[in-house]
């Protein structure tokens, strides 16, 4: 009789994880409990809401899977972390997030209802890299608040971070990152991880060594092989010095989602061009110039990019096709730069694009072998400013709606007599009418 065989296709990390924590989900599940921490509180009280903790690092100490952590509004000013540097070259965790929940018992650090928590580093005196939140569990989430002023000790580094991710199953939510000398939201390692309705802005790094301005990304994704599954959803960068999106070295893939990037390359609150900043909206991946077999597809749609000082969208000599469906590009340096390479290190076009609209700005570069139907550049259609409800390029910047979503704008929506309507072709999004609408937003 023939032996039939099955295969798991986790990481055997992640399944390792996923095991041991299916193990204690029940126990967890019944001794969940609620504290409370406050600007104005102690560590030597209850954790209760009348008697709250005072900082975040204590009640870590105190959680078990499942726990839920309220944080009180007010400014949480850091001044010194977990550990301090040991050189100048080494890296402080300002707060260590590094207790596990499990798959369906994470642990909860939530700003409490109708307050703003703020977490504000610009305090810190280390002569190293800085990490503001760390957080190296999996199944935590985060929601709700706000972080800033992470600094750079020196210039003998790259860039500090504002939330730095190296674990699985986390969920990161309705964060407002910020003036951070470094990347505001990066995904070091770890597969699963939700980054949602999360901004990103303003950030800039003077001090990194090979040029001011060179690593200030609003979000980064450099994850390992055997990590899938991360995802940015309904995010917003803007007013980075370098990328508001960067892909560069992920080897698993990333998907990214109704998310918008604007005003990349400049020094923040200005118009001036930030010398060593990219200024791409979006940067889907890429190993430095280089070929490297194991490259990954990475997928992004329904997105918006405009006034970025490069491209909106851009391949970054990835080595494989990335999906583009569904994305709006407006007057960018370059909309779409689909610039690839081969096994032979020679350039060439690489993406598969779909459904994509390219107005204003030099609509394409290095597209020539690229995989394109149904965008607004290769169709019998013509695109003006008629075609939109509007097309400014202020208000993006509003303040979310109640449940955390992108606010409500005109700019870039398809009028009704837009012939750029059902135009398009299925690539598996939800649409209205006979075919796809071009663009991010479905009339």
């Amino acid at each position: 009789m023939q032996k039939t065989h099955t295969r798991n296709h986790l990481h055997p990390h992640l399944r390792k994880l996923v095991l041991a924590c299916l193990a204690v989900t029940a126990s967890a599940a019944a001794s969940a409990s609620t504290y409370y921490i406050a600007s104005t509180g102690s560590d030597s009280a209850a954790g209760t809401l009348a008697s709250p903790w005072k900082s975040l690092t204590y009640a870590q100490t105190k959680v078990t899977a499942g726990d839920t952590v309220y944080i009180r509004g007010g400014t949480y000013s850091i001044t010194k972390g977990v550990n301090t540097c040991a050189s100048q070259t080494d890296t402080v965790n300002a707060i260590l997030l590094n207790k596990s929940g499990t798959t369906s018992s994470p642990i909860r650090y939530y700003a409490y209802p109708g307050e703003t928590p703020v977490f504000d580093f610009s305090k810190m005196t280390d002569d190293c890299r800085i990490k503001g939140f760390n957080i190296t569990a999996s199944w935590v989430w985060l929601k709700g608040l706000e972080v800033k002023g992470v600094l750079q000790g020196n210039y003998l580094n790259h860039e500090s971070w504002g939330v730095w991710i190296n674990g699985s199953y986390n969920t990161i939510q309705q964060l407002n990152v910020h003036d951070i000398q470094g990347a505001g939201v990066f995904l070091a390692n770890g597969g699963h991880n939700l980054i949602e309705n999360t901004d990103s802005h303003d950030n800039y790094d003077p001090k990194t060594s090979n040029g001011a301005g060179q690593s200030a990304d609003g979000f980064g994704a450099h994850i390992k092989a055997g990590y899938p599954g991360n995802v940015f959803r309904g995010c917003r960068a803007w007013n980075n010095s370098d990328d508001g999106f960067d892909l560069i070295n992920a080897y698993s893939s990333v998907t990214i989602e109704n998310s918008w990037a604007w005003h990349q390359g400049y020094l923040p609150g200005t118009s001036t061009a930030v010398a060593a900043g990219n200024g791409n909206g979006f940067k889907l991946g890429g190993y430095g110039g280089v070929y490297d077999a194991n490259a990954v597809k990475h997928v992004i749609h329904t997105s918006v990019a405009f006034l970025n000082k490069a491209a909106g969208f851009y391949a970054n000599h990835h080595p494989v096709a990335n999906d583009y469906f569904n994305n709006t590009s407006y007057s960018n340096s370059v909309d779409f730069n689909m610039l690839g390479i081969d096994s032979s290190g020679a350039a060439v076009s690489l993406g598969t694009l779909r459904n994509n609209i390219a107005y204003k700005g030099t609509t394409l570069s290095n597209t020539s072998g690229a995989n394109m139907r149904y965008n607004s550049w290769d169709l019998s259609v013509t695109v003006s400013d008629a075609d939109f409800q509007s097309v400014s390029t202020s208000g993006w910047d509003a303040a979310r709606q109640s449940d955390g979503s992108l606010p409500v704008v005109k700019s870039l929506h398809l009028v009704s007599s837009s012939d750029l309507i059902d135009k398009g072709g299925d690539v598996g999004l939800t649409y209205s009418g006979s075919a796809p609408d071009l663009g991010a937003f479905e009339y």
